[in-house]
């Protein structure tokens, strides 16, 4: 997954948004002033969104220089500095909320699927994400899932099929709903079919399905499902599971025998990293 065009878009949009004619408070600083400053984390997380932080203060300054003492996808602690940025004065106070924003964002997403993935670790099975994602902002949310060990679903309406509940009685069942999408579906592209039940379920894997979404199945259902899948006389599918699933109920879940685990609050229900960033020193 390409992320420089969309990380310069990004950036781009956040500097506007939050700059517009310009930054009247950074006038106060010489214009020809440089700055030392020391990003710190105040908790526990994942850190994610090193690029995004860097460019938006090369979008102001391209002499900006920073260092950093961790790296994407690294465990960070309370009072750990993080990197430190050397550049014009100005340009480092209007970028550094953006910087910020991107930083905490990415690496609470980072942080939560982290949690989940070490929450099944041993199981075999997998943590997915969804398109319940921030307008503007899924591939960088889809970057730190897997910063965070878990693992993309597809990236939009584009990349893969998902049959749901409307699909399957617009196109008059489940078999005749498979068929149209292997009709239509591009190389490469993958098909998944969600069910509701045990009786959906056996119709899918009589009709040759590869990737099954068990919708808020409970976990005998889901035991069952899987029992149901390894004595099919087809393929063995992939078995996901969806709805409901909490970090309190996720182990259970996962040892059902599930394949995969999709969870919406990777990317949706999300609480930014609290980090600050200080000035060390001026140089004039």
């Amino acid at each position: 997954m390409g992320l420089s065009a969309d990380i310069e878009k990004d950036v781009n949009q956040a500097l506007a948004e939050d700059m517009g004619t310009g930054d009247l408070t950074a006038n106060l600083v010489p214009a020809d002033e440089i700055a030392t400053a020391t990003v710190v984390s105040r908790e526990n997380a994942i850190l994610c969104g090193i690029e995004w932080f860097e460019a938006c203060f090369w979008q102001l300054d391209r002499q900006t220089e920073v260092r950093w003492f961790s790296q994407d996808g690294a465990a960070i602690g309370a009072g750990q500095a993080l990197c430190e940025i050397t550049g014009n004065a100005r340009a480092l106070l209007s970028a550094e909320r953006s910087a910020l924003n991107f930083l905490q964002l990415l690496s609470a997403v980072a942080t939560q699927t982290r949690r989940h993935v070490d929450a099944v670790a041993g199981t075999g099975a997998s943590i997915v994400d969804t398109r319940k994602t921030l307008p503007g902002l899924r591939l960088a949310q889809k970057y730190a899932v897997r910063c965070g060990g878990g693992v993309n679903h597809r990236l939009g309406l584009y990349d893969g099929i998902l049959i749901k509940e409307n699909h399957i009685i617009a196109a008059g069942g489940i078999e005749p709903a498979l068929r149209a999408a292997e009709a239509i579906a591009p190389a490469g592209v993958f098909t998944q079919i969600e069910v509701e039940t045990l009786d959906d379920l056996r119709s899918a894997l009589g009709a040759g399905a590869k990737l099954i979404l068990l919708d808020n199945f409970d976990l005998d259902r889901m035991r069952e499902a899987v029992t149901l899948n390894v004595r099919s006389t087809s393929k063995t599918a992939v078995l996901e599971a969806s709805g409901g699933i909490t970090l309190d109920n996720i182990r259970m879940v996962a040892e059902t025998g599930v394949d995969r685990i999709s969870v919406g609050s990777l990317t949706k229900n999300i609480k930014a990293v609290d980090l600050s960033m200080r000035f060390s020193s001026l140089h004039i």
